[in-house]
């Protein structure tokens, strides 16, 4: 084996360091690179939520339930109806199962990206008022309200039967309201009211605010029963 002279063996040291800081140059450049880009939109997908519709049949008034004699039986029958209100795409995209809302019939994701935040009124660096003015704004089919927001998240409503979200709504332990602050909500609130003038060409809740109040209203004086 020849020896090398310090000189070349000098070269040859400075080579290989040459070669790895080049290395290592190039291997951060690539991770800094992979940290820093920017996060792709997530895709719109469909959510697999069966109880929604957009079901827009006239509503039934209340009075026409009085045929039936059983209260037991007539009350689930009245929240049966007011159910086709409730589980309509205009309510329950406002009531995600997620911190995050749905839109239009087919129910999918916001876009752009939006959160619930603290206090379901948004993030705070997107709040829903960013976008979501006092009224609907028919040129860009933006829908608005002074109040827009996300339902709390424990009153999350997709996903779930009719039958659970008559009972979750009446407990107190799952944020639900009392009886006449429940028949205030969805008799009174403008929130709620929205749903049948929605604006941008989206189909309207059936019926109205005043007859779907109506039907919650003889529901309670029928006991509040649920369906299964």
């Amino acid at each position: 084996m020849a020896w090398l002279s310090l000189p070349a063996f000098g070269r040859r040291v400075r080579s290989h360091w040459r070669a790895l800081l080049t290395c290592i140059v190039f291997v951060s450049i690539a991770v800094f690179l992979m940290l820093t880009r920017p996060d792709a939109l997530p895709e719109s997908e469909a959510l697999d939520v069966p109880v929604a519709t957009s079901d827009n049949a006239p509503l039934r008034a209340a009075n026409e339930f009085e045929a039936i004699l059983d209260p037991s039986i007539r009350s689930v029958a009245l929240f049966e109806e007011a159910g086709r209100v409730i589980r309509h795409p205009r309510c329950m995209n406002c009531h995600p199962r997620t911190d995050r809302p749905t839109q239009t019939d087919a129910m999918r994701p916001h876009l752009p990206w939006v959160a619930a935040g603290q206090d379901g009124g948004g993030g705070p660096t997107l709040r829903c008022a960013s976008c979501h003015n006092a009224d609907n704004f028919e040129p860009s089919g933006v829908p608005g309200n002074p109040g827009w927001r996300l339902a709390p998240l424990n009153m999350g409503w997709q996903g779930l039967t009719l039958g659970e979200i008559c009972r979750q709504i009446q407990d107190p332990e799952r944020g639900g309201m009392a009886r006449d602050e429940l028949l205030h909500h969805m008799r009174e609130d403008s929130l709620v009211g929205w749903a049948w003038h929605p604006g941008g060409g989206r189909t309207p809740a059936p019926g109205s605010q005043d007859a779907f109040g109506s039907l919650i209203e003889a529901w309670i004086a029928t006991g509040a029963l649920c369906p299964e």
